[in-house]
C-alpha cells in the first residue's frame, strides 16, 4: 500500500526537492502540495492522506497551529514537522500532536526512513532534536530562589528588595505592620542575615527584585 503524503511548505524549491525524493520511492506518493496552514487543513479534511510533512513557519497560520487543528479533525493522520531551526519549538509541536520533528537539512535516505517510520507509528526526530529532548527531560528541576521561605515570605522579600518599608509592605499585601515585622524577622533568620541591608543584597544577588 502506497503512503499518501501531503507536502506543506511555502518554498517552491523545497517542495520540488521533497516531491522528487518521494516520487523515486515505489511505496509512497505525493497526494498534494499546499503552501499555507489553512490549505493544509482544508486538504486533509477532503482528501485521503496518511502523512503530512509540515513546515513550521507558514504564512497566516503556522504549522504548529495547523497540526493541532488537523489532529482534532483527523487523528488518524500522522504529522512530521519540518524546520530550518533546531530550537525549542519541538516541544510546542509535540504538544500540538506532531509525531516527528525533522530539520530541513536531513539527507534524502534519512527522510525516506523517517517517512516510513512515522507512517508505521514511530516517533521520529533528527539526531540534534532528539538530544535536545533528552537533555530537557534529564535536567534536574529548577530550584526556586530561597526555597526555604514560604510563598508569603517570598512576596515580602521581593518588596523588601525594592526598598519598601514595613508599613508600605503591609499596605500592599493587606497585612498588619506587626505581621510584616514578624515575617521580616523570620526571613532574616532563614536567610542567615543580620538586617535589612544584608537581606536586600542577598535577594538582589539571587535575582530577586
Amino acid at each position: 500500500m502506497s503512503i499518501a503524503i501531503l507536502l506543506v511548505d511555502d518554498h517552491p524549491m523545497f517542495l520540488f526537492g521533497l516531491r522528487t525524493l518521494i516520487d523515486t520511492e515505489p511505496d509512497m506518493h505525493v497526494a498534494g502540495e499546499v503552501m499555507t496552514g489553512a490549505e493544509a487543513i482544508a486538504f486533509v479534511t477532503t482528501h485521503p492522506v496518511d502523512l503530512v510533512l509540515m513546515d513550521i513557519h507558514l504564512p497566516n497560520l503556522n504549522g504548529i497551529e495547523a497540526t493541532k487543528r488537523i489532529r482534532e479533525q483527523r487523528p488518524d493522520v500522522r504529522i512530521v514537522m519540518l524546520t530550518m531551526l533546531d530550537d525549542d519549538t519541538v516541544f510546542h509541536a509535540l504538544k500540538a500532536g506532531a509525531h516527528g520533528y525533522l530539520l530541513k537539512g536531513t539527507r534524502g535516505a534519512e527522510m525516506v526512513h523517517a517517512i516510513h517510520a512515522a507512517a508505521s507509528g514511530e516517533a521520529i526526530f533528527s539526531a540534534t532534536v532528539a538530544q535536545r529532548i533528552i537533555q530537557h527531560f534529564d535536567a534536574p528541576p529548577a530550584v526556586p530562589a530561597f526555597a526555604e521561605l514560604t510563598a508569603r515570605e517570598r512576596d515580602i522579600l521581593v518588596l523588601l528588595a525594592r526598598g519598601l518599608t514595613n508599613s508600605a509592605i503591609a499596605e500592599q499585601l493587606s497585612l498588619s505592620t506587626k505581621t510584616v515585622r514578624n515575617r521580616v524577622s523570620d526571613i532574616f533568620s532563614k536567610l542567615h542575615v543580620h538586617g535589612r541591608t544584608e537581606a536586600i543584597i542577598k535577594a538582589r544577588d539571587a535575582g530577586v527584585q
